[in-house]
């Protein structure tokens, strides 16, 4: 469910590419976690894979559009191993079908977590096998829609004061596939958009 938000007046897109929603979080009280953000070559060009979390009242992001990630548990020797068996767990994606091609700056969140978004292409098709307590659906965007400014806006939660709010704007997309990709989710995707803008991320 997308909170109270009032649609900010369109100034470009400053704000857009921060890393953090919450800058005032003690970076000792973060854990760490990891998401991977998984690509793959269409007819139509590349597209980005996501998830809908399953609907569960113990999920503060219970139905949001997320990626597949997760905290970083014990046996992990990387954060990439982190997002690579998280999205193996909970879509089926096998590890030998993907090449991880980067990774971007930790985005921290408002549930005090400092989350790592690896950056993955899908080498081969693959079935989707959804882990069901935590994954209602997987669906793929194509960058090119994801790119399009008219398809998203910049609005702010109206429990916020005006200052903040237009400084953290929340990104929220137009339905695409009857889903609607915004919050953090949209901001990690903004990122990584302008991080292949300016070459940090290079697709193949």
């Amino acid at each position: 469910m997308i909170p109270t938000l009032t649609i900010l007046d369109d100034n470009g897109d400053e704000g857009l590419h921060r890393d953090s929603d919450s800058p005032g979080t003690p970076a000792g009280e973060l854990r760490r976690a990891a998401v991977l953000l998984p690509l793959s070559a269409r007819d139509d060009g590349w597209h980005l894979q996501f998830i809908r979390r399953a609907e569960s009242r113990h999920d503060r992001h219970s139905g949001q559009v997320a990626f597949p990630g997760g905290a970083v548990e014990h046996g992990d020797d990387s954060l990439e191993a982190t997002a690579l068996r998280e999205a193996e767990e909970e879509i089926g994606l096998p590890t030998d079908a993907t090449r991880v091609i980067g990774r971007m700056a930790d985005y921290i969140t408002i549930s005090h977590y400092a989350v790592t978004p690896v950056v993955a292409i899908v080498e081969r098709p693959f079935t989707p096998l959804l882990q069901a307590d935590e994954v209602a659906r997987t669906f793929t965007i194509p960058l090119d829609w994801l790119r399009q400014r008219s398809n998203f806006t910049l609005r702010a939660r109206e429990d916020m004061d005006p200052g903040s709010a237009r400084q953290h704007p929340v990104i929220v997309y137009e339905p695409y596939d009857n889903e609607v990709l915004w919050g953090a989710t949209a901001r990690m995707t903004m990122n990584f958009l302008r991080a292949v803008d300016v070459g940090h991320i290079t697709l193949p």
